[in-house]
C-alpha cells in the first residue's frame, strides 16, 4: 500500500472556495487608524513594523508587503483566515490598503517576544519540552485544516517567555495541500530545509513541516543553532548526509528515482550513520535525555513518510512530563 498522509484529502472534502484563494477577494480597510512605530523586522516578501492601533490603544505588528504577485498575498490572507482562531497560529486583525500608493499591509497582534538567541540558551529541559509541545499543537491544528506552513524555523517562533505564549507567525509561504501535486522546492530557510527540497523531490507534503521543526529541536537541546550550517543548498545537503549518513540517502533517492547532480554527490562522499549521542556535552547534556533523542530520530528521517507525525509526536513519552498542564517554569 502507498503511503498517504492523515490529512492528504483535507481539502478534497472541502468546499472549493475554502482552499481556491485566487477567486478570494480582500476586504482592504483604511490604514489611518494605525501609527508605525519602529522597523523590527524584514524578509525577502515583506517589511515588518511596531505599530500602533489608536482606536484599541495597544500595539500592533504591521507586516507591509513588498511588490508580490498579487496570487501571493490573497494565498497567505486566505490561509491566515483560514486558520483564525487555532491554537498557537498568530491573530490576524485587519487588512489595510493605503489608497494612494495601493500598498498592502497585514496588522496582526502583537507577541512580546525575547530573541530565540538569548531565550533558547536559557531554557531548562521541560521548557524546552513545552515550547516544541505547543508548536506541535498548532502545526497539527494547520495540517487538520489542509495547510502546511513551509517556513517552521525559530524565527518564526514568537515566544513571550514571562507569559508561556507560543505563536507560530509568518504564512507567507504557507501553503494549500493537495494529493499528489508538485510543489515548489524553493520554500523554507536554508538550515530548515527538508531533503526532499534539497533534491527537488516536488511531491513532498505536510511533514515537511516535521523535518524544520526536529532541526529547530536539535538546536535547542544541542545548543548548536543551526544544526546543519551548510553554505549553500548543495552544501546543506552534505551537512546532513554526514549525520544521517549516504547508505539512508541512497535508499531514499532510489525510492523516488530522484538523481543528484554528479558534482553534489561527488561533495557528499561516502558517510555513516553518526548517533545523536555524538552532539551531546558538558553543556547540553541536561537537555538530551534518551526520549529527546528517540523523538529527534522519528523527526529528523530522509523520507518524508517514515517522519513521526503531529498527533504521534504529540503522545511521545518526550512530552510526558508537559502534557497535562504547564510545567514548573524558572523565570530568564
Amino acid at each position: 500500500m502507498s503511503y498517504e498522509h492523515r490529512f492528504a484529502r483535507v481539502n478534497v472534502d472541502k468546499p472549493r472556495e475554502y482552499w481556491d484563494f485566487e477567486k478570494f477577494a480582500i476586504q482592504w480597510n483604511s490604514p489611518d487608524r494605525y501609527e508605525i512605530e519602529k522597523k523590527i523586522g524584514r524578509g525577502k516578501y515583506s517589511e515588518v513594523f511596531l505599530g500602533w492601533d489608536c482606536e484599541a490603544r495597544r500595539h500592533v505588528v504591521i507586516k507591509v508587503l513588498k511588490p508580490v504577485k498579487k496570487k501571493k498575498i490573497l494565498r497567505e490572507m486566505k490561509i491566515l483566515q483560514n486558520l483564525q482562531g487555532g491554537p498557537n497560529v498568530v491573530q490576524l486583525l485587519d487588512a489595510v490598503r493605503d489608497p494612494q500608493s495601493k500598498t498592502p499591509a497585514f496588522i496582526f497582534e502583537h507577541v512580546n517576544a525575547t530573541d530565540f538567541r538569548v531565550l533558547f540558551p536559557a531554557l531548562t529541559d521541560l521548557e524546552v519540552r513545552f515550547y516544541i509541545f505547543e508548536v506541535l499543537k498548532a502545526l497539527e491544528y494547520a495540517h487538520s485544516m489542509g495547510i502546511m506552513h513551509r517556513d517552521v524555523k525559530p524565527q518564526n517562533v514568537m515566544i513571550d517567555h514571562a507569559t508561556k505564549t507560543v505563536k507560530l507567525i509568518d504564512w507567507g509561504l504557507a501553503e494549500f495541500y493537495h494529493p499528489s501535486t508538485l510543489y515548489n522546492c524553493r520554500v523554507a530557510s536554508r538550515y530548515f530545509k527538508g531533503p526532499e527540497l534539497l533534491t527537488e523531490n516536488q511531491n513532498y507534503d505536510y511533514s515537511l513541516d516535521i523535518w524544520s521543526l526536529g532541526c529547530m529541536f536539535a538546536g535547542m537541546i544541542f545548543m548548536k543553532e543551526p544544526l546543519f550550517h551548510g553554505r549553500d543548498n548543495s552544501d546543506q545537503l552534505v551537512r546532513i548526509a554526514k549525520v544521517l549518513g549516504t547508505e539512508e540517502l541512497a535508499r531514499y533517492l532510489k525510492k523516488y528515482s530522484l538523481t543528484l547532480d554528479p558534482a553534489l554527490s561527488a561533495a557528499i562522499g561516502r558517510h555513516s550513520r553518526k548517533p545523536w549521542t555524538v552532539f551531546i556535552n558538558r553543556d547540553n547534556q541536561h537537555l538530551c535525555p534518551p526520549e529527546a533523542l528517540d523523538l529527534l530520530d522519528k523527526m529528523l528521517r530522509y523520507d518524508h513518510a517514515e517522519r513521526i507525525g503531529t498527533a504521534d509526536a504529540m503522545q511521545h513519552p518526550y512530552f510526558a512530563p508537559i502534557r497535562n498542564g504547564q510545567p514548573v517554569v524558572s523565570g530568564l
